[in-house]
Parts: structure tokens; C-alpha cells; sequence
């Protein structure tokens, strides 16, 4: 398989389990020496930094709440002292709380649009002079396909989500000069470890897999395998033209 992020510099947001794992450790075999960023599981991260290092990849684990600004100054501070340089952000940490529309407190939608959007605009922000100090970079937003479709149980998460796709369109006017690409994934359902967490019991997560099968054009069930090579193409030379867009991939759940 062809090295596509070779001596790449890579800092990707809650990628200590499920999606951001996957993407770290395929960033890790691309050749991108990878940062491991992580809110809370700091042992999860290390764990990823140990598989990519046991691979013969370069990886670190910060812990930082990237929805605090001083800690994403913090976390782009270590990235450049350790690895000179930053060439890739993916900002995937992020929250979904099921809640009713009518339950929902002021202080939990400011906490999901704080965790989910605030966060990548801080990173943006602080990772934005180092991608122009060496010409240019990719920047990936994860939003969600609750964006395309409408979600009952999430106004909050799909606010959240719309508003990323808001925000990638945005930064991609404002950092096009400095030959910094900025795109969005929307994800579709993917089976990860934290979805049984989510849905509360085996039966709940048959269900809903049941119910994805009926829905998508693909008739199994998205893993991260099937996802992680959209992260790769958006942050590899072959995405040198493509900015401010949204790449849906869902298995053709949604069709826009």
C-alpha cells in the first residue's frame, strides 16, 4: 500500500477510541507521525500510541479539553515541540447526549455546542500559523449525517453538526489563500465499541442495525474501515483542489 501522508505531521481530536482511533492508526500506517488527542481516557491513548509505536510509527497522547482555549494552545504547543511542525488537524472530539428537545437546559445545549463546535474553531484557530508557516495543510471536520436527515432526541447534536458544516465552509473561504484546504465528513451510523454504550443493550443496537440495513443503499453495516480512507484522500496531495466541501459517507443512507 502506497505511504500517502509520509513525514506528515497529524493531530486528531478524541482519537482515543472508535472513530478517532481508527483514523490515528491509519494515519500511523500512511506515514504521519500522529498526535493522540484524548479529553479524558488517557490510558486509552497511550494504548494507541503504543500500537502505532509497536508498528514502527512516531505517536504521543495529549490530554487536553479542546473546548478550553488555553488548552488547545497547550496541545499545539507540545505538537510543534515534539514534531516541529503541524500539516493535518482532524477535529472529531465531540458529544451526542439523547435527550428530548423539551428536556434539553440551556446549560446542556452550551455544553454540546461548546464541546462539538466551540472546540474546532479554538483548533482552527491555533493550529492555523503553523499550516501556514510551512505552506499550506488539510484541515477535517467530522459532522454528523444527523445533519442531512433531521434526528429526533438531538436537536442539540444536530445543531451542533449543522453548525460544522457552517463552520468548514467559513474557514475554507478564510484560509484558502494560505493553500489550507478545510472539508467536512459526515459519518453515518458507524459500529463502533462506544454504540452498544450508547443504545443501552444488544437488543437496541439489533434493532437499529435492522433498521440501517432497510435504510442503506449498502446492506451491512458501516465499519471504520469503511470510513477511514475518506479521512486519508482529504488529507493526502490527491484533495490539493478540493475545499469547503462535505464528503457524506454513510453507505447510502442519505443521498443529497
Amino acid at each position: 500500500m502506497p505511504v500517502r501522508l509520509k513525514d506528515k505531521v497529524a493531530i486528531v481530536t478524541g482519537a482515543s477510541r472508535s472513530l478517532g482511533r481508527a483514523v490515528a492508526l491509519r494515519y500511523a500506517a500512511e506515514g504521519a507521525a500522529v498526535v493522540v488527542g484524548c479529553g479524558s481516557d488517557e490510558q486509552a491513548a497511550n494504548e494507541v500510541v503504543a500500537q502505532i509505536e509497536s508498528a514502527g510509527g512516531q505517536a504521543l497522547a495529549i490530554r487536553a479539553d479542546v473546548s478550553i482555549e488555553a488548552e488547545v494552545v497547550r496541545l499545539v504547543k507540545r505538537t510543534t515541540d515534539t514534531f516541529g511542525r503541524i500539516d493535518i488537524l482532524v477535529n472529531n472530539a465531540g458529544v451526542d447526549p439523547r435527550q428530548h428537545w423539551l428536556d434539553i437546559s440551556g446549560d446542556d445545549w452550551d455544553r454540546v455546542m461548546r464541546i462539538n463546535v466551540k472546540s474546532q474553531f479554538l483548533c482552527t484557530q491555533a493550529v492555523f500559523p503553523h499550516m501556514k508557516a510551512v505552506g499550506g495543510g488539510h484541515m477535517i471536520n467530522v459532522s454528523s449525517v444527523v445533519f442531512w436527515r433531521g434526528q429526533s432526541g438531538y436537536a442539540h447534536y444536530v445543531a451542533s453538526k449543522g453548525a460544522i458544516v457552517g463552520l468548514t465552509r467559513a474557514m475554507a473561504r478564510e484560509l484558502g489563500e494560505h493553500n489550507i484546504r478545510v472539508n467536512c465528513i459526515t459519518p453515518g451510523a458507524v459500529l463502533t465499541e462506544t454504540e452498544l454504550d450508547k443504545l443501552g443493550s444488544a437488543e437496541a443496537q439489533e434493532q437499529a442495525s435492522a433498521y440501517l440495513l432497510q435504510e442503506q443503499a449498502l446492506k451491512r453495516r458501516e465499519t471504520t474501515d469503511d470510513i477511514v480512507g475518506a479521512f486519508v484522500f482529504l488529507a493526502s496531495a490527491d484533495c490539493g483542489f478540493v475545499t469547503g466541501q462535505c464528503l457524506n459517507v454513510d453507505g447510502g443512507w442519505i443521498m443529497h
